[in-house]
């Protein structure tokens, strides 16, 4: 079982936010789930980079904090469908605010980017 090796500190908005929603894929899983893709593979075809485990467990996160809600149907295979809560839909126009934001500086983010990469790799 994961053990966390550093207190919590959630002491502002900003740290629970970061609590929420960290993990690599929970803005985008919230942002296509908003978008109409609701089954399990439907994500994982929108975020091919993503193991199926590791968008489980995020979609588990992001259930436990109530911001999605799973309903799992009783057929043969199971099918599974995700849908935002109210508390989720209200993150949507921040993300879209994000995501307009990155797009407005895609140019100076990706150069940005590709310094720190390049960095990385001579160190």
């Amino acid at each position: 079982m994961y053990e966390r090796k550093t207190p919590l500190d959630l002491n502002c908005g900003l740290d629970l936010v970061g609590e929420v929603l960290y993990g690599k894929w929970k803005i985008r899983l919230l942002w296509f789930i908003h978008s109409g893709h609701k089954r399990p593979s439907e994500l994982h075809r929108k975020i091919p980079a993503a193991s199926r485990r590791v968008l489980h467990m995020q979609l588990k996160e992001l259930e436990d904090h109530e911001l999605v809600t799973k309903v799992v149907y009783p057929v043969v295979p199971p099918k599974v469908e995700y849908s935002l809560t109210d508390f989720g839909k209200s993150l949507i126009p921040i993300i879209s605010a994000l995501g307009q934001w990155g797009d407005e500086h895609e140019e100076r983010l990706r150069t940005q980017i590709s310094k720190r990469l390049y960095f990385l790799s001579n160190e």
